[in-house]
This record gives structure tokens, C-alpha cells and sequence, in this order.
């Protein structure tokens, strides 16, 4: 199986971290003891900017869940849609060539799901086999990858695809002023992305998938994740993460490296989600990586912050296009997620 290609796309609303950091501080001066407490988690981690799926000024107009899980599913779909038309383009193939789709959200919900709307849209075929995801979060780009490779290997002659939407700025929680919201606030962003997948009779363009690994952590369902309730997806978000990264990451990497009879001198490229500054430190202290191994990780965060299950399909569509290593060479696809879990993803170009 390979990856043929890699498509994104984004909602017009850019914003600049400092014009949000303001709009925030407006918006909770009156009901928040610590303004700049406000401002400080905001610039700590690292974002300039957001795509943002309304303007910025709509989101005070939103009136509970209702408008704004709408308001994912109108914009989820654009995106979506042009997401997988980037994709297709990139992989010189068409909606009608694609057998089977994986569409992956954590950020709204849909019945029938997105992908049943892209399908009208778009013109795929009416035997289209579908997965919806949900519930992955930010660990879904990587395991969505390792899912429909699992499905390719029974079906050598097909093309899958992978769609992550990811709208974060539409699950906000106005009301709600706990540190992890204030983090979240300040960290997640919007957009799109969509992955052409092909069996291993269908083509030879892209990394191969040589193999892939799922590793679940018992008893730690409260690191991250939602608690969903009338005002919508309030977020659980620990000090933990990067504690995780920590305890789990170096154990699973390794073994799954050994497995392959492989070293981390042999991982010429990493393709790790962004899950924030103090989790990638954490890779960077835990994990014996080449200096700058991180860079295009470390620049993802920056130009758009977290997209949950988006971002890690983000760094892989740049490793791609600016620092695919030489043929015969491995890579390797990290992210982590709600369980507490991570996915690996072992690449060779």
C-alpha cells in the first residue's frame, strides 16, 4: 500500500494570534480575576495564527450547540469537499476512482455523516464503501491512515481514502473559564485534510505503508477528550499529556522499530502531530531523533496551530513535498489521542 498523495484545505478566516489574544480578552475581562493569566496561556503555546470557520465577530452571535454543529456541517462539507478535490488532483485521479472512504471528525456530528453529503456533492460512486469516525480526536490522521491501509492489504486493486475535518474554534465554551478551556482556546484551529491511499497492485507513486501499530494505555480515559452535554463539546484536556509522551512513547517505538529490525538511525523523517509545545518536548527529550527532526511539526503548530486528527496529515502533505528522503529510506508517522492511545506508522519511500 502506499500514499499517493496528500490534499488540504482551509476555511478564509485567518486570524493572527495577538487580534484573538484581544478578542478573548474582551470578551472574558469582566469574568475573568487574571486577564493576563488569559494572554500568557495564549502566547505560551507557540500559535501565530488560526484559520477560524466564520469570521471572527460570528462566533458572539452563536447561540448554543445547535447554530454551531450546524454551522460544522455547512463548512465542514466545503472544506471536505475541497480537501479531497486537492487530494485526487495531486494523485492524478478522479471521485469515481475511489472504492472506499474514511471520513474523521471530532469536532460535530452528522447523520447522515459527512461523507454521505460529500457523496452527492462530489459524485463518488453510489458503492462507495464508508467509515465515519468518531471519538479518535487527535490520534485519528494516524490511525485513519493505519485503518484503511489494514483495509488495502484484503484489497490490492482498490484506491481508499482518508477525509479528517476538523472544526475546533466551533466547539468553544463561552461560558466556561477552567484552564484547560483557556489552553484550548488559544491552541486549536480549523481546516481540512484528505489522503489518497493505493493497494499494492494499483500503484507505485508515494511511501509504501510497511506496517503499523496501535498502542491503548488502561485507566487513562480522563486525560483527554469531551464531555458532550446542551452547550456542546466542553473539552478534557490534562497536565498529563506530555507525562504520557513520556511514559509510553520511547516503550512503543521501540518496539515496534525492533520488530523491523530497525534503529532510530534507519527513521530518516518523522511525522509527528503537533499536539503542542510541551508535547513535543517531550518527543524531543524521550525520543533519540536527529536534530531538527521535528522542524515541519514545529512549523505546522505555528502557522495554524492544533487541528486534532488534521494536523498530523498536515506535516505528512510537507514531508512530502519538501523532505521526502532519498529511495529505500524509512519514516515514521506518530500521533497520540482520547484513550489515552498513539498510532504508528512506519513509511519507506
Amino acid at each position: 500500500m502506499r500514499i499517493a498523495a496528500v490534499g488540504s484545505a482551509f476555511p478564509p478566516h485567518y486570524v493572527d494570534q495577538e487580534t484573538l489574544i484581544a478578542a478573548f480578552r474582551e470578551a472574558w475581562a469582566a469574568r475573568y480575576h487574571n486577564v493576563g493569566r488569559i494572554e500568557d496561556l495564549h502566547r505560551h503555546v507557540l500559535v501565530g495564527g488560526r484559520h477560524l470557520s466564520l469570521p471572527l465577530e460570528a462566533y458572539a452571535r452563536l447561540e448554543g450547540f445547535t447554530e454551531a454543529n450546524d454551522a460544522w456541517i455547512r463548512v465542514g462539507t466545503d472544506v471536505g469537499a475541497a480537501a479531497i478535490e486537492d487530494a485526487l488532483a495531486r494523485a492524478g485521479l478522479g471521485v469515481r476512482d475511489v472504492d472506499a472512504l474514511w471520513c474523521t471528525s471530532v469536532t460535530g456530528v452528522a447523520a447522515p455523516s459527512l461523507d454521505a453529503r460529500l457523496i452527492n456533492r462530489l459524485g463518488f460512486r453510489s458503492d462507495l464503501k464508508r467509515v465515519p469516525i468518531f471519538g479518535l480526536g487527535c490520534v485519528a490522521g494516524a490511525a485513519g491512515v493505519a485503518r484503511a491501509a489494514d483495509y488495502l492489504r484484503g484489497h490490492p486493486r482498490d484506491v481508499a481514502m482518508l477525509l479528517s475535518v476538523e472544526l475546533c474554534s466551533l466547539t468553544l465554551q463561552r461560558d466556561d473559564l477552567s484552564i484547560p478551556n483557556l489552553i484550548a482556546s488559544g491552541l486549536f484551529g480549523d481546516g481540512a485534510a484528505a489522503v489518497v491511499l493505493t493497494g499494492a497492485e494499483r500503484g507505485d507513486a508515494g511511501p509504501a505503508i510497511v506496517a503499523t501499530r496501535s498502542a491503548f494505555y488502561p485507566g487513562t480515559e480522563e486525560v483527554m477528550g469531551w464531555r458532550i452535554g446542551a452547550s456542546g463539546f466542553q473539552v478534557v484536556l490534562s497536565a498529563d499529556v506530555p507525562e504520557m509522551v513520556r511514559q509510553h512513547l520511547r516503550g512503543d517505538v521501540d518496539a515496534f522499530l525492533a520488530d523491523h529490525h530497525l534503529g532510530y538511525d534507519d527513521i530518516a523523517v518523522w511525522v509527528a502531530h503537533p499536539g503542542g509545545p510541551k508535547v513535543l518536548q517531550a518527543m524531543e527529550d524521550v525520543l533519540p531523533m536527529k536534530p531538527g527532526a521535528l522542524a515541519l511539526t514545529w512549523e505546522s503548530l505555528r502557522q495554524v496551530g492544533n487541528l486534532s486528527s488534521t494536523s498530523v496529515l498536515l506535516v505528512l502533505k510537507e514531508t512530502l513535498a519538501r523532505a521526502a528522503p532519498p529511495c529505500g529510506s524509512y519514516g515514521l508517522m506518530t500521533a497520540m489521542g482520547p484513550g489515552f492511545c498513539s498510532e504508528l506508522v512506519l513509511l519507506r519511500w
